[in-house]
């Protein structure tokens, strides 16, 4: 059995434009001082983060690694979760996403869907060269406009649209595949990829591929009404990612599951801080004990109520005291009795 790792922190939602938020130094030292003991790591400032000399150069990654030692944090996994978004676009979004990618490619959506597949075989070679494991992202949508069938769909248009999704994908899950690294899809309203039978389908058209996993997250299946524990016995081996994420549901006369287009704080379903919500998360570390979850437990912070620096300082305390430290043994060994043949044969009366 494995203890999980943690707490860690994802920086995406921190960094701003003030000390100590507008620098990797600043960011580590203001984490270690909450308790945190891994950095995940957003790709798309290259002032944090330079993606492109960390897939080039090991000296770099051997620096950065050293700077966040000298922290006492590493780095649990890299993000890519704006690039993979950009991977596939229905052009319903391209606005939007546009001011996701690079300023040369805007306005081109075949050029910043080229950028988005090189950005995330950077990664894959940046997350070998930085001894990582996992990789963290979003898959991109396509039929996502189409999520609610009125119209009704036409036949084979989901089909066609996995198959795309597969298309672009495959090329880079093998590039991972070669760098030894886990793709870890966190499973998003507004992406393809959002629960268990999309994440099936998707498998499916990617023909099982190995590096094809999940980025865990309980609060996005609050908010879609799903059961975020069976969710863990049925795709338990492709659980390769965490973030601790709260949340909560409160339907009424007015509001159910869609949110009615209202602003977060008025929604049925909000994502909380830690302990603020309704996710059980007692039931969720046990079973990534029960199943051993081999890798971090990260806090993605949204909340639309608390400030994210005290999102940032609970969330420490909660996640470490959420971590189970796995039995080395079984509670029952001082009444174990002989486990050879003949005392097996005796217990069930076949020496008589």
């Amino acid at each position: 059995m494995k203890t999980i790792q943690g707490p860690g922190i994802f920086l995406a939602q921190f960094i701003g434009a003030a000390a100590p938020f507008n620098t990797l130094e600043g960011l580590a030292g203001w984490a270690a001082s909450l308790g945190y003991q891994g950095v995940q790591m957003p790709t798309s400032d290259a002032a944090i983060f330079d993606l492109k000399r960390a897939a080039e150069s090991d000296a770099y990654c051997d620096e950065l690694k050293g700077q966040l030692a000298a922290h006492g944090l590493q780095v649990t996994e890299l993000s890519t979760h704006l690039q993979g978004q950009l991977l596939c676009v229905h052009p319903a979004y391209d606005l939007q996403f546009d001011a996701f990618a690079a300023p040369e490619v805007r306005g081109n959506p075949a050029a910043r869907t080229q950028w988005a597949h090189d950005q995330l075989l950077l990664a894959a070679k940046a997350s070998k060269r930085l001894g990582l494991k996992a990789h963290v992202s979003f898959s991109g949508a396509l039929a996502w406009p189409y999520l609610y069938p009125w119209p009704q769909r036409p036949p084979g248009l989901v089909d066609a649209a996995f198959e795309e999704l597969a298309k672009r994908w495959r090329p880079v899950l093998d590039a991972f595949d070669d760098a030894g690294v886990d793709v870890c899809y966190e499973l998003h309203p507004g992406e393809d990829l959002h629960d268990g039978v999309t994440f099936e389908r998707f498998l499916d058209a990617v023909g099982q591929h190995p590096r094809a996993n999940i980025l865990y997250d309980p609060s996005h299946f609050v908010l879609q009404q799903l059961d975020y524990l069976a969710f863990i016995d049925h795709y338990h081996e492709r659980i390769r990612a965490f973030h601790v994420k709260d949340a909560e549901f409160r339907p009424n006369g007015k509001q159910g599951v869609y949110g009615s287009f209202s602003n977060w704080i008025d929604r049925a379903g909000r994502f909380r801080s830690l302990g603020d919500g309704q996710v059980d998360f007692k039931a969720i570390f046990s079973k990534m004990a029960q199943y051993d979850y081999p890798g971090w437990a990260v806090l993605e912070w949204e909340c639309c109520l608390k400030h994210p620096e005290d999102g940032a300082r609970e969330g420490a305390t909660f996640i470490r005291e959420h971590i189970i430290r796995v039995a080395d043994r079984a509670f029952d060994d001082f009444a174990a009795s002989a486990g050879d043949q003949k005392t097996l044969s005796t217990l069930l009366g076949l020496n008589r």
